[in-house]
C-alpha cells in the first residue's frame, strides 16, 4: 500500500527511535561541530554531553596520519553531498582506540551546501581486534592470502640475522581511494584479487605482504631492472572490471640490504620515502632512493631518537632575531627560534627539527618550552618599560589539542607576561587546517581577545593566502623571503610586492618583510611602505644574553 508524504514523515521518528536503540548516533552542523550524541555513543566513547557538544568531527578520530586522512576523506564526501560507509578507527575521550562500522549521511540545503550530517555507528572493536590477533598469529592477510605485515617484519629480521642480501620493495596503487569511490564492493574485491595474482605471477618465489589497503611489500634478490619490469607486465596484463580495462597506475620504492639500510624499520621507512618521491612526481614509476636521500633519512632517524633526551636535558636553545620597525626606527620585536646543537648532529635548524617533532609528538613539549622562554623574556622587557614584543612560530599540531589556548594563557599568567607582548606566527598549512577545523579558529579568537596577535608567515607562497586574510583573526602578514630575494632583479616581483603591501594595508593589516639582506632591498621596501623589516641586514638570531639596547 502506497503512503502519503505526511504518513512517511510521521513514521520518521519511529525509524530514528529504532536506530537510536541499536546504533551510536551523532550529528554535526555543516562545519563539522557536533550538535547531538545519543546514549550509546556516550557510553562507548566515554564523553559526556557537556564535553562532546561543540567538539569537532575530526577530534573523534585517531590523531595519526592515517586517521586524519580518513576523517578528511569522509568529510570531503559529505561536503560534496555523498554518503560514506566503511570501517574506521575512532578514539574515546581518554584517547583509547575503538573501531566502528559507520554510515555517514549528508543533508544539503537548497544551494547544495552541507548544512548537517548524521553518523550511525556500530562498535566492531572486538571483531577487528580478533581479526588482527588471528592475522598476527597466522601471519596471513585474509583477503589476499598474502603475508601480513607482522609476518613480513619477522621474515625481514630472519633475513638480516642470516646476513642475506635482498631488495625490499614497497608498491602502492596510485589514487586507490579515488578508484575505490567509483567501484562497487564486488569490483573492489576483484581488483584486489587480480592485482595480487599479478604480483604472485611476476615475482614468483618472492615473499609478498599486504601492508595497507592498497599497499604491498616484497623481498626479492633481483635487481632494479627486473623489479621495474613489473610496470610493463601490468600493461601487458591489464585488469578488467565489468569488461572494461582498469586504468591502473602504481608507484614503488626499492631499498637494498645491507647497502642502503640495516634494520626492518629503516628499510620500510626508506622504501616509503622512495615511493612518496614517485607519487609526488606523478606516479607510475618504481625507483631506488638516492644516496643523498638515504643520508637524509639516517640523519632524520638520529634526530628522532635523540630528541627526547635533548628535551629532558634542556639542550634546546631559543634564539631571537630582531625585527626593525620603520615608523619608530627601532627594534620593536624579536622572533623566537628554537635551535639545537648536538655533538653528533651539529646544528639542527627549525626547518629540520619541527617536522620531525610534529611526527613523533614532541612538538607540544617543544612549543611549550619556546613559549615559556619567550614569555619570560617579554615579561622582563615589559617590567623594564621596553615596548618590545616577541613572536613565536606555532604548529597546527599544537592547536589540534583543544586546550592549547589554555596552555598559552596559563604560561602567560605564570610568567606575568602581558598577552599583547606575544605574537603567534602561523603557516599556510596551519591556516588551511584552521579553516577545516573551526575549533582551531575559536581558540585563535580566544587568544586574540586576550591580546595575542596572529601573523600569517610566508605570505604570498600559497594559493589561498588572500582568503585566509579574510577568514582568520590575523593582524599582520610577513611577505616571504622568496619575493624579497628577487626584489632587485625582477621588475615584476617588485610590482607584485607593491601590490601585496597595498592590498594588506587596505584590509587594515600591518606588513613585514622577511629575508632582507641588502641595503638596496631595505631602501626599496621602505619606499613601498612596508611596516617592519627582518633579515640578516637587520640582525642575525642571537641568544638572550647577546641582545643589547642603545
Amino acid at each position: 500500500m502506497l503512503k502519503s508524504e505526511n504518513d512517511k514523515r510521521l513514521e520518521l521518528p519511529d525509524i530514528m527511535d529504532s536506530l537510536e536503540k541499536y546504533y551510536m548516533v551523532t550529528r554535526t552542523d555543516g562545519e563539522g561541530l557536533i550538535t547531538y550524541a545519543n546514549r550509546n555513543f556516550l557510553e562507548t566513547s566515554n564523553w559526556t554531553p557537556k564535553r562532546i557538544l561543540g567538539k569537532s568531527f575530526w577530534q573523534m578520530f585517531s590523531n595519526d596520519e592515517e586517521g586524519q586522512e580518513q576523517s578528511h576523506e569522509i568529510w570531503s564526501r559529505l561536503s560534496s553531498g555523498r554518503s560514506w560507509f566503511g570501517t574506521t578507527k575512532k578514539t574515546t575521550r581518554h584517547g583509547d582506540p575503538y573501531f566502528v562500522k559507520m554510515v555517514a549521511v549528508p543533508f544539503m540545503d537548497n544551494s547544495d551546501t552541507l548544512c548537517s550530517a548524521t553518523f550511525l555507528e556500530l562498535d566492531v572493536t572486538d571483531d577487528v581486534e580478533l581479526r588482527e590477533k588471528l592475522q598476527e598469529i597466522a601471519f596471513i592477510d585474509f583477503e589476499t592470502g598474502l603475508m601480513s605485515r607482522h609476518r613480513l617484519e619477522t621474515l625481514v629480521n630472519e633475513y638480516i640475522e642470516s646476513k642475506r642480501h635482498f631488495s625490499f620493495v614497497y608498491i602502492t596503487i596510485d589514487h586507490y581511494y579515488t578508484l575505490k569511490d567509483h567501484k562497487t564492493y564486488d569490483s573492489e574485491r576483484i581488483l584486489m584479487k587480480e592485482f595480487t595474482n599479478r604480483l604472485k605471477r611476476y615475482f614468483q618465489d618472492s615473499p609478498i605482504a599486504r601492508v595497507g589497503v592498497g599497499q604491498f611489500a616484497l623481498l626479492t634478490p633481483y635487481g632494479d631492472w627486473y623489479i621495474q619490469g613489473f610496470l610493463a607486465f601490468l600493461k601487458e596484463q591489464p585488469i578488467y572490471i565489468e569488461h572494461t580495462a582498469l586504468p591502473l597506475s602504481i608507484s614503488g620504492g626499492i631499498v637494498r640490504y645491507p647497502e642502503d639500510q640495516q634494520t626492518y624499520t629503516q628499510l620500510i621507512t626508506a622504501a616509503l620515502a622512495a615511493t612518496k618521491e614517485m607519487t609526488d612526481s606523478g606516479g607510475g614509476r618504481i625507483a631506488s632512493l638516492s644516496a643523498e636521500s638515504h643520508k637524509g633519512l639516517n640523519r632524520r632517524a638520529l634526530i628522532d631518537r635523540k630528541l627526547l633526551t635533548a628535551l629532558d636535558r634542556r639542550n634546546l636553545q631559543v634564539v631571537y632575531q630582531p625585527q626593525y620597525d620603520v615608523a619608530s626606527g627601532r627594534i620593536n620585536l624579536y622572533e623566537a627560534l628554537v635551535r639545537w646543537e648536538d655533538e653528533e648532529l651539529g646544528y639542527v635548524m627549525p626547518d629540520e627539527l619541527i617536522p620531525i617533532a610534529e611526527e613523533n609528538g614532541q612538538i607540544h613539549a617543544i612549543g611549550a618550552y619556546v613559549i615559556e622562554e619567550a614569555a619570560k623574556l617579554a615579561a622582563e622587557w615589559d617590567k623594564d618599560k621596553r615596548n618590545i614584543c616577541v613572536s613565536i612560530n606555532s604548529s597546527v599540531r599544537e592547536f589540534s589539542k583543544p586546550d592549547m589556548k589554555n596552555t598559552i594563557l596559563d604560561i602567560l599568567r605564570d610568567t606575568n607576561c602581558p598577552a599583547n607582548r606575544i605574537h603567534l606566527e602561523i603557516t599556510e598549512k596551519f591556516a588551511f587546517q584552521a579553516e577545516v577545523e573551526k575549533s582551531i579558529i575559536r581558540q585563535m579568537q580566544t587568544l586574540q581577545d586576550s591580546g595575542v596577535q596572529f601573523v600569517l608567515d610566508d605570505f604570498g607562497t600559497g594559493y589561498a593566502s588572500f582568503r585566509y586574510m579574510q577568514n582568520l583573526p590575523i593582524s599582520r602578514v610577513k611577505i616571504d623571503q622568496v619575493f624579497i630575494q628577487a626584489l632587485t632583479t625582477h621588475p615584476k616581483t617588485k610590482q607584485l610586492v607593491e601590490g601585496m603591501i597595498l592590498l594588506c594595508k587596505s584590509m587594515g593589516l600591518t606588513v613585514s618583510a622577511e629575508g632582507v639582506e641588502t641595503q638596496e632591498q631595505f631602501d626599496m621596501l621602505i619606499e613601498m611602505g612596508v611596516d617592519s623589516i627582518q633579515g640578516y641586514y637587520i640582525g642575525q638570531p642571537v641568544t638572550q644574553d647577546q641582545i643589547t639596547f642603545e
